[in-house]
């Protein structure tokens, strides 16, 4: 028989007599001349028995090991680590334990960050990115941290990025210089159209203004002290309601302005060429005609808010991407499409009374009304164009005031430009509101 053969059996004689071994080697216990006693734990460990030696220079530059601790597993809890650190010497230079890093602990506001090619102990100091902090303290009362952590979305860094401060939450406010200084000026503002009109309505029956259409006059006024009302809508902390209120209600009381600009426009035209023998255009003249186009220009920017408050109305939001420090208070459009197409409404009426005035304004009008309705659109839609880049640029508060800022400047230009000239001459030139005057105006005036 080979005697190949047998060694299978020899590997298994061999590993059966090494378990037998191990059991007895488990269960050795062996005390040494140092009276250490020498045994297995469970896993076949000896116990750790260590010395702590201290490598010294000696004279003529010797090294010297001296024993100055030792480790001993097989001692009590509190005796297991003994060391005794006044015999230790350290190197040349050093007065207490060195650092066993080779790099300084880094401070408040920095990160470690390896060095490549160098051992772990070794790194730099990086400074946290914009945002986030590191502020762990050690015993040396400096930080280590390995990362920075971000702060609360409400929060941010302070200066040294050792700790998080909240934010400011900013918004036009009324204690804010800017937010009451445009609530005052609204306010006035919106009591002067309303003195105006007291003003048209004690002088109603003289012949200015007769010629310029009274009741429209009046009906235009009330709605350009409610164009500056709704500026008030913009300041303050912007709630739900605030956010659902204040563009529509200055889309729609614009709408009704410039609608009853629009018809005073048409309504010159259509007097003029009704004067003509056999005209038929005397029934659009009428004042039901006026309130009815008033009415169809108002209801479809009514339409247009209605559907943006029903398929994306605006919300209340706090904004921190704007500035890093500020959270911003501000509403949410909901639908940057909806507002432009209401604004877009708005340029649609207001060229449309430009356009219409334009080429009336040399009509034999007794005061040059088209004259000054062309003037006063000009200017209107020079502010809302300047607005558009003027609100692209702006962020946080400043976005409100500066719609509020276009709101009055549009409102003071159709004041300004349409009724001003009137009312100096209700004033100051009664002559001028003279039948006789009028009729002499009209003789003499140019057709060319």
């Amino acid at each position: 028989m080979p005697l190949i053969w047998f060694v299978p059996f020899i590997g298994l004689i061999m590993i059966g007599l090494g378990a037998l071994l191990l059991q007895y080697i488990k269960k050795a216990r062996i005390r040494l001349s140092s009276g250490q006693e020498l045994y297995f734990d469970d896993n076949g460990d000896p116990p750790a028995v260590y010395d702590i030696v201290n490598w010294q220079l000696g004279p003529e530059d010797t090294i010297k090991h001296i024993k100055v601790g030792s480790y001993d597993t097989t001692r009590s809890s509190d005796q297991i680590f003994q060391i005794n650190t006044s015999v230790i010497q350290w190197p040349s230079g050093y007065q207490e334990v060195p650092l066993s890093v080779c790099s300084e602990s880094c401070p408040p506001g920095l990160r470690k960050a390896a060095k490549r090619g160098q051992p772990v102990c070794c790194f730099q100091c990086s400074p946290c990115c914009q945002g986030e902090i590191s502020n762990q303290t050690g015993k040396t009362h400096q930080c280590n941290a390995i990362e920075c952590f971000k702060c609360p979305w409400d929060h941010w860094p302070n200066l040294q990025k050792s700790a998080c401060l909240p934010k400011t939450i900013e918004f036009l406010s009324y204690e804010d210089p800017i937010g009451s200084t445009l609530a005052v000026t609204t306010v006035i503002s919106s009591l002067v159209p309303a003195s105006i009109l007291r003003l048209f309505i004690k002088y109603k029956s003289s012949p200015i203004v007769k010629a310029n259409n009274y009741h429209l006059s009046c009906f235009l006024l009330i709605s350009l002290s409610f164009c500056f009302l709704c500026s008030l809508a913009f300041i303050g902390l912007p709630h739900r309601e605030k956010c659902l209120l204040r563009q529509c209600a200055f889309g729609i009381a614009f709408a009704l302005c410039v609608s009853c600009i629009l018809a005073k426009t048409i309504t010159v035209v259509f007097a003029f060429m009704a004067t003509k023998p056999g005209s038929q255009l005397k029934i659009w003249t009428g004042l039901w005609v006026s309130f009815v186009f008033i009415s169809i220009c108002t209801l479809l920017q009514l339409l247009l808010c209605i559907i943006w408050l029903l398929l994306a109305p605006p919300f209340p939001q706090y904004n921190t991407q704007t500035q890093p420090t500020l959270i911003s208070f501000e509403c949410n459009e909901g639908s940057t499409i909806a507002f432009w197409c209401m604004l877009g409404y708005l340029s649609i009426l207001a060229s449309a009374s430009f356009a219409v005035a334009f080429m009336a304004r040399r009509l034999p009008d007794s005061f040059n009304e088209a004259k000054f309705i062309t003037f006063s659109m000009f200017v209107f839609l020079r502010v809302w164009v300047s607005f558009i880049p003027a609100y692209l640029s702006t962020q946080g508060k400043y976005t409100a005031a500066m719609e509020i800022f276009a709101i009055l400047s549009s409102s003071w230009a159709l004041v300004i430009c349409m009724f001003l000239p009137k009312c100096f001459i209700i004033l100051f030139r009664p002559y001028m509101n003279s039948r006789e005057y009028l009729m002499r105006k009209v003789r003499f005036q140019p057709h060319g």
